[in-house]
């Protein structure tokens, strides 16, 4: 038997909490110019038995690129998009049969660099608490959610650490077991790194584990990485 759910002002309050510490992080559009190779996706955020939860998808295995992994719905900027946000929006429409009208988009925050020019952009918002998702069998085989406290406080976690060319990166891997069907899913990589960025944010609380952020000034710590990494990037073009 489930939980009953929270009384309304308690969910509202701790929907209203989260997005004010959000929006302290947003960055907008500051960054979207610096690659014309784009991607965005949506961290979809929800109130569940009096704490919030992540959206996550598992991709489906007909996939070229990542078949079989945990991601949050997103992709490619297509030329029809307005924005970063209209990318994110898309997306998950198209994957989990999300609508826009379901979705209160809180922030963009600080973009993440993959290889040299390709830019991401996470979108945060709050969706529908009685979203049911309808997956696309052609991208995505199933779609589960996790507590967002599971990303500072895990049961299951290890991570890898990484140098190239002189930096020094922390690959984050979280193991979770969903309770409702006992599957496990691995979350680790990008999606994990915004899943814990996410978690500090909202949470304000310290992580059991080693973090490649500075805790006492999380914003500029966080751009502080992009730009140096981008720099990095471009220095090698």
């Amino acid at each position: 038997m489930s939980r009953p759910s929270p009384p309304e002002p308690a969910r509202n309050s701790l929907i209203d909490d989260a997005k004010a510490r959000l929006k302290k992080y947003a960055v907008g559009t500051k960054y979207s110019h610096l690659s014309s190779n784009k991607y965005s996706i949506l961290l979809p955020l929800l109130a569940k038995e009096g704490k919030l939860h992540l959206l996550f998808t598992l991709r489906s295995e007909k996939l070229r690129r990542s078949p079989g992994e945990v991601c949050f719905p997103g992709g490619k900027c297509e030329s029809t998009d307005v924005d970063d946000v209209a990318t994110a929006l898309r997306e998950a429409q198209e994957e989990v049969g999300l609508g826009p009208h379901q979705v209160e988009v809180v922030c963009c925050l600080v973009p993440c660099l993959l290889d040299t020019d390709t830019l991401i952009t996470p979108v945060v918002g709050f969706i529908d608490p009685h979203f049911q998702a309808q997956p696309n069998p052609d991208e995505v085989k199933k779609v589960f959610l996790v507590p967002l406290e599971y990303f500072l406080h895990p049961l299951d976690y290890h991570q890898n650490h990484v140098t190239q060319s002189g930096r020094h990166f922390i690959i984050h891997c979280f193991e979770y077991t969903n309770p409702e069907d006992g599957v496990t899913y691995h979350i680790r990589g990008i999606t994990a790194k915004f899943a814990v960025f996410i978690a500090l944010i909202i949470l304000e609380r310290k992580p059991t584990f080693e973090v490649e952020f500075n805790l006492n000034d999380l914003m500029s710590s966080s751009e502080e990485i992009f730009l140096k990494l981008r720099k990095h990037a471009t220095s090698k073009l």
